[in-house]
């Protein structure tokens, strides 16, 4: 299984954000947080910003809905140019509607989970997502620690997709770094978000190289 790595900005330094950019070229995705101070107790930045960092990026926006309202807004955000766009099953009125109009507009459709929140309700609808997103930390803030309990649901997530036959990406976001991503690999994800791990790091091509060996070995 290729294992992808997406580093998130919200470890870059925001008022160099083309230049931080430039700075994970390798990588496979650029993962943007976007927090509306309401779904989760945090307000990063939004459409315009994420629209014009699309226009710069080396690679393509991997874009994490953390919003209240997403069948509202999402769509936006795939017309805005991000290739990846996630919302929140907590948040999501109509997810399966609000899917196949992000895949309508030409984005990947993802679907996130908080830490608690359990896969199985959202097994039938695997074949409307493009990746499901388990959040292995409880989503608002960087560089908080990897939860552990969130690997079973990773496994049953990876489970439900090969009984399904389907090619559903398994994301994980939250403590991924060289000390965590085997586990998480080894229980099934595929992509990782990575934040800290990457920009604290002092040759960031070297860190993602890596964290991308490390993944892709199971």
């Amino acid at each position: 299984m290729d294992a992808r790595i997406c580093p998130s900005i919200l470890s870059a330094d925001f008022a160099n954000l083309e230049r931080d950019l430039q700075l994970i070229a390798t990588a496979d995705y650029a993962h943007v947080d976007v927090m509306d101070n309401h779904f989760v107790p945090n307000l990063t930045l939004g459409l315009p910003v994420v629209e014009r960092l699309a226009q710069i990026c080396p690679v393509p926006i991997d874009a994490h809905l953390m919003i209240e309202d997403p069948d509202r807004w999402a769509p936006a955000y795939a017309e805005a140019g991000a290739a990846s766009v996630t919302f929140h099953a907590e948040a999501a009125t109509a997810p399966v509607r609000l899917a196949r109009e992000l895949r309508r507009l030409g984005s990947r459709a993802g679907l996130a989970l908080r830490p608690a929140t359990p896969i199985e309700p959202f097994i039938d609808l695997l074949s409307e997502v493009d990746m499901v997103l388990i959040m292995t930390v409880e989503p608002g803030f960087g560089g908080q620690s990897f939860i552990d309990g969130t690997l079973a649901k990773i496994s049953r997530t990876r489970e439900a997709i090969r009984l399904s036959g389907l090619d559903v990406w398994v994301q994980v976001d939250g403590g991924v770094s060289r000390s965590t991503i085997d586990r998480a690999a080894e229980a099934g994800a595929n992509v990782f978000v990575a934040g800290s791990a990457v920009y604290g790091a002092a040759d960031i091509p070297g860190e993602i190289a890596a964290l991308r060996s490390m993944a892709g070995a199971h």
